[in-house]
């Protein structure tokens, strides 16, 4: 059954419980979504930013310019020899070496629990479409940040996501999730879950059920 209301409390199913940490974000899996290979430092900057501003939260990030893997690896110099390829025609080649990195990629907004994402309307973005569409499909919460300002997003965005979830500025980001880690009440807009791990089966040394 749905939520019964458009509001979840801190004591809904919060992992930092367990803990004693009262972080709704605590052990949580967050993507970091954004252009790379158009992006002049390779999408590093904003991800390096954001996960050092929020490391008190205590969140596992799948950051595709730094993957937790080494197949799939998207580096400077992997997309120098990829544009060689294309110069020279090899486009076949150049399929095949950017096949694991696509996979590898939404195999992580798959597995994570939310996404944020940088749209930047001045660097091409591609695969960052493709991500936002297989996350949204799956209604995991999606936050963005629009550079050029919410006013410019796309319109064919705001009809897919919670316009709440959009925003201006990385500081307007960063407070909203940790509205979402710590606030008393917070809007679920239907895509945030908060699992209990400790209302699941439990088994003792024996292997019997523990009520």
């Amino acid at each position: 059954m749905p939520y019964a209301s458009d509001t979840i409390s801190l004591n809904s199913g919060v992992p930092g419980m367990l803990t004693g940490n009262p972080n709704r974000l605590f052990g949580m899996r967050g993507y970091l979504c954004g252009a790379m290979d158009r992006a002049d430092d390779g999408g590093e900057g904003w991800r390096i930013n954001l996960q050092r501003d929020l490391r008190d939260l205590r969140v596992f990030w799948f950051d595709p310019s730094h993957k937790p893997i080494d197949i799939g690896i998207e580096d400077t110099k992997m997309r120098i020899e990829v544009n060689a390829m294309k110069a020279r025609g090899e486009f076949t080649a150049a399929s095949e070496m950017m096949k694991p990195v696509r996979c590898v990629d939404l195999r992580m907004v798959d597995i994570t629990d939310f996404t944020v994402v940088n749209i930047d309307l001045e660097t091409h973005a591609c695969g960052t479409y493709e991500e936002i569409s297989l996350a949204n499909r799956q209604k995991k919460p999606i936050i963005v940040h629009m550079e050029q300002g919410k006013e410019h997003t796309p319109n064919w965005l705001l009809s897919m996501l919670p316009h709440q979830m959009i925003f201006s500025t990385w500081a307007e980001v960063e407070a909203y999730l940790r509205e979402v880690a710590t606030a008393e009440t917070i809007r679920h807009f239907n895509r945030w879950y908060f699992f209990n791990f400790g209302m699941c089966r439990q088994f003792d040394g024996d292997g019997n059920l523990v009520d």
